[in-house]
């Protein structure tokens, strides 16, 4: 089972690119005021470029409100004053490429930020109101929502304003959903499409890519409705036709953030004039177990073959329990309705588990995408409760205890203050109790740390070509394929040692073999046959 061969060239880097997706609020602060900054980024650049990677996916820099992280957008043109400047944002994405290094933006089209200039005009009454999907309510006197969508953050999908209209929110209510029905929306996005590219951008990420479209009739949603009223709408496709004439002028690239369970329709947003690549929730959410996963990276190469288009590989990003911890419980899986407080975790065991999923990942054809910190090895942690920040856990009642435990600040020195994050201010999220065993420079100097596994596989990674993937004959729990001739990727989730394939050299190991030269359990190796 294998996906066509696509020689890369170089205007096709991000067919086999690794991308480290960057958290800013939390990667280093440089001027000391507890927040990450374009600053702290570009103090470290040189540790990217030890780390080998291709490509940053920055999370969004704009103006915002901050209420969900950045992705209530005010201002496509302007950075956030927390993070830095557009001339710095210019100069970062100018002193990465110089360092061989790419930027790939995030665009949120779904929605703006309630404090989007578009947004309180039309508030005022203004004829920006048909930009956003405002509609009187139901109910003898317009007390009830126009229907019962639900939001992603839970609770209702509608909230009401002074004149007593509502207006749609998939999101939190600061975040009021765009119409895609109205051309001056796909003009304004077209517009900052070309600004990002002009600046030098490589990339843009489209955050909640299948949900701009909405039935004009704003129906009630009923279980099994086909087509969805507002899910993976045919329009959306033409959306996504002109956008990619645009990246097609510029050089540029899209990955899509596309959840979708039917392949056919998931494939159809990376045929050759639409999206270049899309995210693969499947392998990121699949439990530790060796069939499931298989299973995964088969119907990933499978809906990604009639379109020619690379697979993305991805073990955790800003949303999602990080991937240490997830592998250290009993439930390996990723589900937002699962995530609870107070979870039992082996992080021992987490931490081996993901070590060998490194390998894993790295070993397959298409793109890997890192989330910053992965490549140490961090724990999600539990955030005091007084102290979260995520709407996820505001609008769950308390239940969900947010995304904010994948988003604390980054450890980059032992001994200093806030384990070398910043200088001076306590960071905007607590780090827990031991965070600077994780520093980046105490695993610099330690050879079987995880970031120096990470940065061997990255330089090693080459070795497998881009050549499709072939399975070979295992016992029961473990995975073996080769790619490019002679090179083997070969993973252990059974209970037992497993015996290795004839080869001539190991290249690279995520745990040692033990006395009989055995794979042991939990553990992954590339081999030279």
């Amino acid at each position: 089972m294998g996906q066509p061969s696509h020689a890369r060239t170089p205007d096709q880097w991000w067919r086999s690119a690794v991308i480290h997706q960057v958290y800013v609020r939390s990667f280093a602060d440089g001027d000391g005021d507890g927040t990450g900054d374009l600053a702290g980024v570009r103090a470290r650049l040189p540790y990217l470029a030890e780390l080998g990677v291709d490509a940053l996916w920055f999370t969004p820099w704009y103006l915002s409100p901050l209420k969900d992280g950045g992705y209530d957008v005010a201002d496509y043109r302007a950075i956030d004053p927390a993070f830095g400047t557009l001339a710095e944002a210019e100069k970062l994405i100018a002193e990465a490429r110089e360092l061989g290094i790419r930027t790939i933006v995030d665009v949120v089209p779904n929605h703006v930020s309630d404090q989007h200039v578009w947004f309180r005009q039309a508030l005022a009454g203004g004829p920006e109101r048909a930009l956003f999907h405002f509609r009187p309510g139901r109910g003898a006197r317009g007390e009830l929502p126009p229907n019962g969508w639900r939001s992603q953050f839970g609770g209702p999908a509608w909230t009401r304003v002074a004149d007593g209209d509502w207006y749609l929110h998939l999101f939190a209510p600061e975040q009021p959903d765009l119409n895609w029905a109205h051309p001056a929306v796909r003009r304004e996005h077209e517009d900052i499409l070309r600004f990002w590219f002009e600046r030098g951008v490589a990339g843009v990420r489209i955050d909640s890519a299948a949900l701009l479209v909405k039935d004009p009739r704003l129906p009630d949603f009923t279980e099994g409705r086909d087509p969805h009223p507002y899910v993976d709408r045919d329009e959306l496709h033409d959306i996504y036709r002109a956008w990619r004439a645009i990246a097609d002028e510029y050089g540029g690239v899209f990955v899509g953030e596309v959840w979708l369970p039917d392949a056919e329709r998931f494939a159809r947003y990376l045929r050759p004039d639409e999206l270049h690549t899309a995210f693969n929730f499947s392998f990121m959410t699949c439990p530790w177990e060796a069939t499931r996963l298989r299973t995964s990276i088969d119907e990933t190469l499978a809906e990604h073959a009639p379109v020619g288009a690379p697979a993305t590989w991805v073990l955790c990003n800003h949303d999602v329990t990080r991937t240490v911890t997830r592998y250290g419980r009993d439930d390996t899986a990723f589900d937002f309705a699962t995530k609870a407080f107070g979870t039992p975790t082996d992080l021992a065991l987490g931490t081996r588990r993901a070590r060998a999923a490194a390998l894993l990942s790295l070993a397959l054809p298409g793109s890997v995408y890192l989330y910053q910190g992965e490549e140490l090895g961090l724990p999600e942690a539990e955030i005091p409760v007084e102290r979260i920040q995520d709407p996820m856990h505001f609008r769950s009642g308390g239940a969900d205890p947010g995304r904010d435990g994948c988003r604390v600040p980054l450890p980059w020195a032992a001994e200093e203050p806030y384990a070398g994050f910043g200088s001076r201010a306590e960071p905007w999220l607590p780090q827990p109790a031991g965070w600077s065993s994780y520093a980046v420079d105490r695993q610099a100097r330690d050879p079987g740390s995880m970031l120096t596994l990470y940065r061997e596989a990255i330089r090693i990674r080459p070795v497998f070509g881009d050549g499709p993937l072939t399975w070979l004959p295992t016992p029961d729990g473990v995975l073996a394929f080769t790619r490019a001739e002679g090179v083997l990727c070969v993973v252990n989730l059974a209970d037992t040692p497993a015996d290795l394939p004839a080869h001539t050299e190991l290249l690279l190991g995520s745990a040692p073999l033990d006395a009989d030269g055995r794979l042991p359990k939990d553990t992954a190796v590339w081999l030279r046959a």
